[in-house]
């Protein structure tokens, strides 16, 4: 009975991911999913993004995680909206736990909401959480083949962020292969490059930003 089991589950993750997304269209809110392997830097992604940000946007972050409050907290000290959704052992957010984070929050008031999904390559990719857009991280500390060996994943991203690299000089990977992986199963995927440690390529992800409704 697995397969009708996660049907229902999937066919009910969808039906309030609708209605989340409905939501956020009405209310003018980009909603961003951000996925990757633990470890890529999302965390650092935000720090960097939310610390660029004038005091007055209108931003909000909610970050998965199996167990602790560490991103949450990291975040919070930008003095922008912050709360930690901890799974208790899924591998993934999944809309039910986007629409209970959400339920005292003022979505009118937000411009971008960011989901900072679990470090998984396989389960988030599964889960629509009503998001206009997801992003996936791809590390220079990992593979040129992860978007080969996860293809779901990579597929169905809108943007690539190829970061740390910093680190190209150091480690035995090939920037321009794991891009031309990453087109070869999605062609139309954006790609940026940036460092997180000293800010190399970070403008691009903010006009990225920028040029989203």
């Amino acid at each position: 009975m697995r397969v009708p089991l996660e049907r229902k589950v999937l066919n009910e993750n969808d039906r309030i991911a609708a209605s989340l997304r409905e939501r956020f269209q009405a209310h003018g809110t980009f909603c961003l999913n951000l996925i990757s392997s633990p470890g890529s830097g999302k965390t650092a992604l935000l720090e960097r993004t939310l610390g660029s940000f004038d005091p007055s946007r209108r931003v909000a972050v909610l970050t998965g995680d199996i167990q602790t409050d560490n991103d949450a907290r990291r975040l919070a000290r930008f003095g922008f909206p912050v709360r930690q959704i901890t799974t208790g052992g899924a591998c993934h957010l999944d809309a039910r736990m986007v629409e209970r984070a959400l339920a005292d929050w003022r979505v009118e008031d937000l411009d971008i909401l960011f989901l900072e999904n679990v470090g998984n390559l396989v389960c988030p990719t599964s889960y629509d959480l009503g998001e206009e857009a997801r992003a996936v991280l791809l590390s220079v500390t990992e593979g040129e083949d992860k978007p080969l060996k996860y293809p779901a994943t990579f597929h169905h991203a809108d943007l690539m962020v190829l970061n740390k690299i910093d680190l190209l000089p150091y480690v035995p990977f090939q920037a321009d292969l794991a891009c031309e992986n990453a087109r070869r199963v999605q062609p139309s995927v954006e790609i940026l490059r940036v460092s997180c440690t000293t800010g190399e390529g970070l403008e691009g992800w903010f006009r990225w930003l920028d040029r989203r409704p």
